[in-house]
């Protein structure tokens, strides 16, 4: 088969690989991007914990830490532009004993030095004033004001909707099998079709280090590390107002509590080192370990008010680092590694590679048809009634709900399926239609049908999140 050619390959569909390919998309580029799962963000973006980090605690002798602030500062100005739910909540590491107070006073001058605006040390009695029901053991707590929470996924679909707009070609449920060298080119093997490109940015999130072997490139390993999280239900919503964080060590920020974008309180995660990259089981001891700490931090909670848990692989690599940058393979770029505060750092890593291709020889011309807005999607259920009665006026599918524990309309499931939902965790993670107290019990059956007859599929090719999780499957026509 004769292959596509194109100017650059990227290799993963997350946030990063989205936010490189929408960088690309404002310069005379062509770009492809490949993802294996059958839509964008279906990786470690949809199972991420949706912190935007002010960076405070990660030092500037590091990538990740030279690149989170930047990376913090844009997301405003992506909000206004691709219209994903964002909002900037604060952040709060709390102090459980005396050595912690002289961290957090550490964390700050670190912070003030890299330019992390607003950080203040709140002692007992003010940090008891602004979250009452937060431990009174506590001793303070340093505040990070900038700090935001983030629907992740809506994000990626976001960065791939502008991209597509843009002129990127977009290939979802296309796995790269093999990359070899053709002279100044790299072809990347997948089922397909071959591509030729002379740049391939690897963001293959858990299986980059598979990728980069490919060409030869093993300087690198990736360490697969796995987070348990649970969500509870949504009448606990504030309890807690801010983001809640222990004092991180070297492996992790900690168990956290996390009060959500749309409203739901989470907590977690865990940090398990595992061997298989498609571990994303959570566990009982899991759970227990989850809530005996968060009960630390918030007496209030309790494990019974868990309505969903779920766990997701981070992308720790062997260097401890992010690993962006060039390769002894000419046109191979890596950018792996990409843990904690990778979601933070998208945008500005999607610029750190813009300008390492740039350097490489990659002619950046500005693409002058490049529009930066796309519509978002509907929100009914957050609308005023005035609005509601507007948008069924406009369209009488606004008035049907479909999902009751999150007031999701017919309209907005097949304004979803319109915007590259095929699958229903793509539904879901567009719309929330599912993510209430009964977990899809009412509203699964009516989304299947609803993808059934927009897609012109049979029932039993509807799946949850692409193929090998078909939820029906066909009666032998002879059984009675």
């Amino acid at each position: 088969m004769v292959p596509v050619k194109v100017d650059v390959v990227v290799v993963g569909g997350g946030v990063i690989g989205c936010s490189v390919a929408r960088e690309l998309s404002r310069f005379r580029v062509r770009v492809m991007l490949l993802e294996k799962n059958a839509e964008v963000g279906f990786g470690t973006t949809k199972t991420n914990s949706g912190i935007i980090h002010p960076g405070h605690d990660t030092s500037l002798s590091t990538l990740k830490g030279r690149l989170v602030t930047p990376g913090n500062a844009a997301f405003d100005q992506l909000k206004e532009e691709l219209h994903f739910g964002f909002e900037r909540i604060g952040q709060l590491n709390v102090a459980m004993n005396e050595g912690d107070m002289a961290e957090l006073e550490r964390m700050k001058a670190q912070g003030d030095a890299k330019g992390v605006p607003g950080l203040e040390l709140w002692g007992q009695e003010r940090l008891r004033r602004e979250e009452p029901n937060l431990c009174r053991e506590l001793l303070g707590a340093l505040y990070a004001p900038s700090a935001g929470v983030i629907n992740p996924y809506e994000f990626a679909f976001a960065l791939e909707e502008s991209a597509k707009r843009n002129g990127v070609q977009v290939r979802v449920g296309c796995p790269v099998s093999a990359i070899s060298v053709l002279g100044d080119s790299l072809l990347v093997e997948t089922p397909c079709g071959p591509v030729e490109a002379p740049f391939v940015v690897n963001c293959a999130g858990v299986h980059a280090d598979t990728i980069a072997a490919m060409v030869g490139c093993n300087t690198f390993r990736i360490l697969p590390r796995k987070g348990e999280e649970y969500m509870l239900d949504k009448r606990l919503r504030g309890l807690v107002r801010r983001l809640v964080f222990p004092i991180p060590n070297k492996t992790t920020k900690g168990t956290l509590i996390i009060p959500t974008f749309d409203g739901t309180i989470m907590v977690g995660p865990t940090a398990d080192d595992v061997d298989d990259r498609e571990d994303v089981a959570t566990s009982a001891p899991g759970s227990q370990s989850v809530f005996a700490f968060v009960k630390k931090l918030c007496p209030s909670i309790d494990q019974r008010d868990a309505i969903a848990a779920f766990a997701g692989l981070r992308a720790a690599s062997d260097t401890g680092d992010f690993v962006i940058g060039t390769t002894s393979v000419k046109g191979f770029i890596n950018v792996a590694g990409i843990q904690s505060p990778g979601l933070t750092s998208a945008p500005s890593i999607a610029w750190y590679v813009r300008d390492i291709l740039a350097q490489e020889g990659l002619e950046l011309k500005a693409n002058r048809e490049f529009v930066a807005g796309i519509s978002g999607p509907s929100r009914f259920a957050s609308a005023d009634h005035e609005r509601q009665a507007e948008l069924v006026a406009s369209n009488p599918a606004f008035g049907k709900v479909v999902c009751r524990c999150e007031l999701v309309t017919e309209a907005e499931i097949h304004e979803s399926i319109d915007h590259g939902a095929r699958t229903l965790d793509g539904i879901k993670f567009r719309t929330r239609a599912g993510m209430g107290r009964c977990q899809g019990g009412f509203c699964t059956s009516r989304c299947m049908d609803i993808l059934s007859a927009r897609l012109s599929i049979p029932i039993t090719e509807v799946t949850k999140r692409g193929a090998g999780t078909e939820i029906c499957v066909p009666m032998d026509d002879h059984v009675e």
